[in-house]
């Protein structure tokens, strides 16, 4: 759907200007004390309040898995979704008192699960007299104050990002996503908060929100030229100080963006990925960040500012509603303003309560929807795959993705200038637990998969080209001598790498030897028996996340692109089975790669 730009425009003037101050009043009694000895002995004024923060919650509602059918479980024992934080959320409002309590989210809303995708894509929101989006309804009733935006929000297309953004009785917040042509704000840049206290002075709270830079890479073909993403140092420098010049007495950030200071996609732009720490070290002025994006558990941090030597708490909850960060504001009346007394941050488990009913029931008819549609019958497995060690075996479940991805692009480029090629294709194991029964084969199995909405592309490589991308991807295994003990639970993810940023490729052999160093690890790279010519050239069937840069692997986002879908893999592999009628893995499984130590195979 293309962009209305007379309305995306005239939404982009307002969200620089009057939504940002509609700030709605807080009223009522608050948490207060007094101390003795604060000048000519009276007291000073002081006052308390929480801000409660979720961050990933990636289309989480139900405390249910719709790729399994049931009620999601993992090795902690954690719990997900909106209707288990409603009942912390209301636990805290009961302790602390309603209006001494904001909730802010740091964005990943509308992407993640099927309920979510349901309302994207099956009954879209954005239909005419569609649905209301079930995380907007969720999050209304819970009754959030502000959201910062992710970068998988514009994975459906910005019309979708926009009709969520109306639903919600809240601002979605973006300072650094701008308008490419005007370069102001494409959406709110903040909101501004006024909290009631006993004392007639009420605490203005601002709350900016930051997205992700990445967001110009990873969904280039739902934001280029419509939106630029620059740094988030760049953008909170130039926003805090006129937060605090418009009376702002606390500056919170809400960030999609992790504190690591790294980034996925290298140098592609000048911008950092995971730039929260160093907003809290590099902009004066901001009390507490709200982290996100990088899927980690950080109950409290601090990061010392570089230039005023003050302290700023820095708080991640776990993804997909398994936390509920508070943030917990001291403050005391100094010089006629509210002044930062002190301020920590923890995080509450929502394995620890029940489902809050009035969220349940609120959704109880979407989830039936979305629990009938993913257990539709799309066709049958002649023996059953798994993907439980395909991160390091070429098992056929991984080998089934890349045969629908290389016979899709086949299919794609027939008759035309590059139809004699070889098609080569790259998989990833995105999921340990996915499998594909023997017998009926469901949409929640395949979809189960590819839990990512990742579309399909062709691009151009040459044999040294695809040398090099494998010997990248190799990367994931820690180096093990010849000889010494194979532990699986510690052979991947070196350097923190996650399985999803490990690609295998089919249509070629090769040997990973994680003996040697990184860099030297691909050995006996051959094409039909045949050492890979460097100078050869082959089509290259790839996801759209990788193809635009994300996981920074060489050589693909500058190749010449051949051929680019609209629809997901997810679906090409759905239609694919339902097309076969039957999947039968002794038609298409084979060990194109395997794993040695100085020739000799490590299983």
């Amino acid at each position: 759907m293309p962009l209305n730009r007379r309305t995306f425009l005239g939404r982009s003037a307002v969200a620089g200007a009057g939504v940002a101050l509609a700030g709605g009043a807080v009223a009522g009694p608050a948490v207060a004390s007094e101390s003795k000895g604060h000048g000519h002995g009276r007291p000073p004024k002081r006052y308390s309040f929480t801000v409660m923060g979720t961050t990933d919650l990636h289309g989480n509602v139900f405390n249910w898995d719709y790729f399994t059918d049931s009620e999601f479980d993992d090795k902690a024992h954690n719990d997900v979704g909106l209707a288990k934080i409603s009942t912390l959320v209301n636990q805290i409002r009961e302790d602390r008192g309603r209006r001494n309590t904001l909730l802010i989210d740091a964005g990943d809303t509308i992407q993640g699960t099927q309920l979510s995708y349901y309302y994207a894509k099956i009954d879209p929101i954005t239909a005419k007299r569609g649905p209301v989006h079930p995380m907007a309804q969720a999050m209304n009733r819970i009754g959030y104050d502000a959201a910062a935006l992710g970068n998988h929000e514009f994975n459906y297309g910005i019309p979708v990002l926009r009709k969520f953004e109306e639903q919600c009785d809240f601002p979605l917040l973006g300072a650094n996503a701008l308008d490419a042509k005007t370069l102001r704000p494409a959406f709110a840049p903040y909101v501004i908060k006024r909290v009631r206290t006993p004392h007639g002075r009420d605490v203005r709270v601002a709350v900016l929100g930051l997205t992700n830079p990445g967001i110009a890479i990873w969904d280039k073909a739902n934001v280029s030229g419509k939106m630029v993403f620059p740094g988030l140092e760049e953008q909170a420098a130039k926003w805090v100080p006129k937060l605090r010049s418009m009376g702002a007495d606390v500056v919170i950030v809400s960030a999609h963006s992790g504190s690591s200071g790294t980034s996925s996609y290298g140098d592609q732009l000048p911008y950092v990925e995971n730039a929260a720490g160093l907003v809290a070290e590099q902009v004066p002025g901001i009390d507490a960040i709200l982290v996100g994006h990088a899927h980690s558990e950080i109950p409290e941090y601090f990061v010392t500012n570089e230039k005023t030597g003050k302290r700023v708490v820095l708080s991640e909850p776990l993804k997909w509603g398994q936390r509920l960060t508070l943030f917990d504001f001291d403050l005391v009346w100094e010089k006629g303003r509210w002044v930062v007394e002190k301020v920590g941050a923890s995080v509450l488990n929502s394995n620890t309560v029940e489902e809050d009913p009035r969220i349940t029931s609120l959704l109880g008819d979407e989830h039936a929807k979305v629990v009938a549609y993913v257990n539709q019958v799309i066709g049958t497995s002649v023996a059953a795959m798994t993907t439980a060690d395909a991160p390091w075996k070429d098992e056929p479940v991984i080998d089934l993705i890349n045969l629908v991805q290389a016979e899709t692009v086949k299919a794609a480029l027939a008759g035309g200038e590059y139809a004699a090629l070889p098609v080569l294709s790259q998989a990833a194991c995105f999921s340990r637990t996915a499998a594909i029964p023997a017998g009926e084969v469901t949409i929640k199995d395949a979809a189960g998969l590819y839990p990512f909405e990742n579309t399909l592309e062709a691009r151009l490589l040459t044999g040294a080209q695809l040398k090099d991308y494998l010997e990248y991807s190799a990367r994931y295994y820690v180096q093990t001598a010849a000889g010494a003990p194979v532990d699986t639970s510690k052979l991947t993810n070196a350097e923190n790498i996650p399985d999803y940023n490990y690609d295998v490729v089919s249509g070629v052999t090769y040997d990973i030897d994680i003996a040697k160093p990184v860099g030297s690890r691909i050995v006996g790279l051959s094409f039909e028996g045949a050492p890979v010519d460097p100078a050869a050239q082959f089509v290259f069937a790839v996801n759209n996340y990788r193809a635009s840069g994300g996981g920074n692997f060489p050589h693909v986002p500058g190749a010449k692109q051949l051929w680019a879908n609209s629809d997901e893999i997810r679906n090409t592999i759905i239609g694919w089975v339902q097309a076969k009628g039957s999947v039968d893995p002794a038609e298409f499984a084979s060990v194109d790669w395997r794993l040695t130590r100085d020739g000799v195979p490590v299983f």
